[in-house]
């Protein structure tokens, strides 16, 4: 069963069309990733997904319910978790989840049950009186998860939910994620740059410049690349580059003065290359290919560059997501 669905959705701003016809279904349950270079129309489809913004035409369907003619029901359906911390950090961690429950009328009856239970599930219930000025950023991003969750909705959107966070808090929330997704069949829509993060989706789609231009599960986007990635580092990398191209037919890219390329059966194609290449090499490697190198085949970008720092409009509109109704 499709709890979103998506057909022909565009977003114009004046001239500039930042998001073109795009079309995609997410499955009840899974976790969907969404990854686009900075500008790609990743972030306004999120937001018209999410009632921010309405569609300049097209459709989208959360939960059975129409973006554009049945705004409230959509916005009762999702959980958001901000990049940025939206907490009141001169609240208490229950004080904080108490206004959110306020916000969206959940009954008294339930409210302090659920919120409870929450704390419990993000391990914070030994801190629900103290302030969130006081917690550190791994527990401040748990709370949000459990905000997020405290109105049970169907779909949770998660916008570069562990950014800035060290590994191993990053490893302790996506625990926390997964555990809430298998209790819940909770469907969680993912925007990450941590290529790792994004290997959790069932999932993934890469948009850019407006456009869907993969969708499949993490494996098969990699075995589509056809191979083993090689790297190399020549004394010029241009020129390289375009012996590659012109005596082997492989098509390259430098990113980072670092030369890469996709073959099959890698380790038998590095002798012969060794051979006869005549442009000086400073160093060679192989490796599997990763996310890393699809997303840079794409779009010619590397995602770690280009995802650190948008925010858009999403940010800014969590008032209305509260209020607004």
């Amino acid at each position: 069963m499709n709890i979103i669905e998506v057909e022909q959705l565009s977003k114009n701003f004046g001239q500039l069309v930042a998001v073109d016809e795009v079309s995609f279904q997410v499955v009840e349950g899974e976790i969907f990733g969404f990854l686009g270079p900075n500008g790609a129309g990743k972030t306004t489809t999120i937001n018209m997904l999410c009632t921010l913004l309405t569609p300049s035409s097209g459709r989208a369907i959360v939960n059975g319910y129409d973006v554009v003619r049945q705004r409230s029901e959509v916005r009762r359906s999702i959980g958001l978790v901000f990049q940025d911390s939206t907490l009141d950090e001169y609240l208490t961690a229950e004080q904080n989840l108490r206004f959110h429950a306020y916000a969206y009328k959940i009954p008294k009856k339930i409210r302090e049950k659920r919120i409870s239970e929450l704390l419990g599930l993000v391990e914070l219930s030994d801190r629900r009186k103290s302030k969130v000025r006081t917690f550190s950023g791994g527990m401040k991003r748990r709370l949000e998860i459990a905000r997020g969750l405290l109105h049970s909705p169907r779909v949770l959107f998660l916008d570069e939910p562990t950014l800035g966070l060290d590994p191993q808090t990053r490893r302790h929330i996506w625990d926390h994620i997964l555990a809430v997704r298998k209790q819940n069949n909770l469907t969680i829509f993912l925007t990450t740059h941590y290529m790792d993060e994004a290997e959790n989706s069932d999932r993934i789609t890469i948009i850019d410049n407006g456009h869907i231009i993969a969708l499949d599960t993490p494996d098969k986007l990699k075995d589509a690349l056809g191979g083993d990635v090689v790297t190399l580092k020549a004394v010029d990398n241009d020129a390289a580059t375009l012996e590659l191209k012109e005596r082997y037919g492989l098509s390259a890219a430098i990113q980072n003065g670092t030369i890469t390329f996709s073959v099959p059966q890698g380790e038998k194609f590095l002798p012969k290359l060794m051979d006869s290449f005549q442009s000086r090499l400073l160093s060679i490697g192989i490796r599997r290919p990763t996310l890393d190198d699809v997303f840079l085949k794409l779009t010619g970008r590397a995602i770690r560059d280009e995802e650190a720092g948008p925010k858009e409009l999403l940010k800014g509109h969590r008032m209305r997501m509260g209020h607004g109704r």
